[in-house]
Parts: C-alpha cells; sequence; structure tokens
C-alpha cells in the first residue's frame, strides 16, 4: 500500500513539509508505503474549464506544459493522499489549488477515480487561516468521494518561521497520529 502525500509550499523543507513527514513516518513504521510529492513553487496552471476530461476521458488534463498530469497519475495509482497547505492571506497556496482544482476535475469527470481511498488535509499555519484553508482542501475529499482521516485535533501545525514546528507539541501529537490512523484505515479496507 501506498500513500502520496503532496506538500503545496514552495519551502521544499519547510513546516508543511515536515508535518506531512511527521504523519507519512507513522505510516512507514506500520508498513505502509509513503512519498511525499512537492507541488508548491512549481509553475502549475490553473483549470482552463475546457472540458477535455469530460469529453476525452483518457485520465489526464489537457495542459501539458506542466507537472500536474503526473500529479494526477501519482494521485490516481496510490492506495491515500494527504495534501498540505501553509496558510497564504487566509487560504491554500495557489499550487495547492491547482493541484485541487485540476486533479479533481479529471478523476470526477473519468468515474471518481479517487473514490474509496482516505485522504487528509494538513495545513502550517502562523496564527489564522486554518480552518479555512483544512476545510478548502477537504471539500476535495468529500467532494470526490474519500473518507476523511481524523486525528485528535485538526490537522494543524501551528508556526511561525522556519522549524517552529518542532515547537508545536499538541501539533506534533496530531500529526503522528494522523499517520497512525491512516495505516489503521487502509489495514481496515485492505481487509
Amino acid at each position: 500500500m501506498k500513500v502520496i502525500a503532496f506538500n503545496g509550499s514552495p519551502h521544499r523543507r519547510g513546516n508543511t513539509y515536515h508535518s506531512l513527514k511527521l504523519a507519512c513516518d507513522e505510516m512507514n513504521i506500520r508498513g505502509i508505503e509513503t512519498e511525499i510529492i512537492q507541488v508548491g513553487g512549481k509553475p502549475l496552471r490553473g483549470c482552463i474549464d475546457c472540458g477535455h476530461c469530460k469529453s476525452i476521458m483518457d485520465r489526464r488534463c489537457s495542459i501539458a506544459t506542466d507537472e500536474m498530469n503526473d500529479f494526477i497519475t501519482q494521485a490516481i495509482t496510490s492506495d491515500g493522499m494527504l495534501i498540505g497547505s501553509p496558510v497564504y492571506f487566509a487560504n491554500m497556496t495557489p499550487e495547492t489549488k491547482c493541484l485541487i482544482d485540476r486533479l479533481g476535475r479529471v478523476t470526477r469527470n473519468n468515474g471518481f477515480l479517487l473514490k474509496n481511498k482516505p485522504g487528509a488535509a494538513v495545513v502550517a499555519a502562523r496564527r489564522s487561516g486554518e480552518a479555512f484553508t483544512f476545510a478548502s482542501i477537504n471539500y476535495l475529499f468529500q467532494a470526490s468521494q474519500m473518507p476523511i482521516v481524523t486525528s485528535s485535533h485538526w490537522n494543524f501545525m501551528m508556526a511561525n518561521s522556519q522549524n517552529d514546528w518542532e515547537q508545536d507539541e499538541e501539533g506534533l501529537e496530531t500529526m503522528r497520529l494522523l499517520g497512525e490512523n491512516m495505516a489503521w484505515i487502509l489495514k481496515k479496507f485492505a481487509g
């Protein structure tokens, strides 16, 4: 079994990455393979509503000038998914939004290709906007018929600057428990 974790932060090893890694490490301990995929900082285009994914049904977006089709393929072939984003002006990063819009359109228009794959949002924030960002990411999972994996609290890591994630004790425990719960659910689904 494999879980893909999309890092929507432009900081490759920032607070969002470490939040995702904490959850992934817990899954790895429990025999679940994980991979963190860097999305933030990539030159991604937003959905242009061209209708290609509705009419062609080839599991691809018509925009072929960026890495999104690779991300879509990785999501489709995974057993579960985490999407992480820092909070930028009370919302997710533009790259995270591009991922959600294009991934969501292609997979829904091709027969709900993410259906029954567990998913979870992970958010790193300085002081506000985390609940809105968390909800916005979870809308993809809900609209895709994906079970949402929970923890002991909302999946937030409170951090002001680089490596502040280590100071948030509740956030550390929340991310570890998220990874534990994701592994448990995947194993239950596998029978």
